[in-house]
């Protein structure tokens, strides 16, 4: 088979790896995207870290990868407050992936009367943390999320995510994020207009049906599914009657994947 795409955007967590250990067949993928000059970008829904570590992360485990590849939800939420209003004056509940990317968008990091309030992963968050996030919130400071995972998986485990830090604020205030990350749109079309295609040009790659297909339906693109993390085949079913839809092709790991990629039938 040949798929129909000209570029894709591509999780990371439970497609190419599951926490350090790499998916089999991920370094593969990425070197045959490479072969054949396939455009291609990272997307990953993590705030904590900078584009350079999660690309070095990658290289550890044998995947090749470049700083400039890689599209974080930090990274999102800084280009759509950049791009919104330029050197507004931003408070910070996160870590410094997310600050780092504030910075670097030319934003003005403070606590003393925010325009907005973004908000990652941030594990050191405290009572006093919600306190001054909600203070901020209700003071007139507008809500920025940067991505809605309630659990993270990890090494020993899933841990609550940046969604569920929100759910405590959002109870606090009564306001809702803007949430930049998957299953939104705002990373993805940031990340299609990077690669120079259009939606209907680009698929997304993931595993997870909640956020990865769900975000390549909300902005457009084709949505490929891999059984390798999250969605399963005994639980595919479930999830597509949960979210409604249906991904546009379904390999069960990553070397059936790149068989297509060749164009060679299943």
């Amino acid at each position: 088979m040949n798929l129909r795409w000209k570029g894709f955007l591509i999780d990371l967590d439970g497609t190419l790896y599951h926490g350090s250990q790499m998916v089999p067949g991920a370094d593969e993928l990425i070197g045959e995207l490479n072969r054949q000059n396939i455009p291609f970008l990272f997307v990953t829904n993590n705030s904590s870290r900078t584009p350079s570590e999660v690309a070095e992360s990658l290289r550890v485990m044998g995947i090749p990868a470049l700083p400039e590849q890689v599209c974080t939800s930090a990274v999102g939420a800084a280009r759509h407050l950049a791009d919104k209003d330029p050197g507004a004056r931003v408070a910070v509940v996160g870590e410094h992936g997310l600050l780092t990317a504030l910075i670097e968008a030319g934003l003005v990091i403070t606590e003393e009367h925010p325009d907005y309030v973004v908000q990652g992963i941030d594990r050191q968050f405290n009572y006093e943390t919600l306190r001054k996030a909600a203070e901020w919130i209700t003071g007139g400071a507008a809500y920025i999320l940067t991505n809605p995972d309630l659990l993270l998986p990890g090494q020993n485990g899933l841990s609550p995510g940046a969604g569920t830090l929100s759910a405590a604020i959002q109870a606090a205030t009564g306001i809702k994020p803007v949430t930049i990350g998957k299953p939104e749109s705002i990373l993805m079309l940031q990340a299609i207009e990077r690669l120079g295609l259009t939606a209907a040009e680009t698929a997304v790659i993931g595993d997870n049906m909640l956020t990865d297909i769900g975000a390549g339906k909300n902005a457009g693109c084709g949505t490929i599914l891999t059984l390798t993390g999250v969605t399963t085949e005994q639980n595919l079913n479930h999830y597509k009657e949960l979210t409604g839809h249906s991904p546009d092709e379904i390999f069960k790991d990553l070397y059936e994947l790149i068989s297509a990629l060749q164009g060679k039938e299943r």
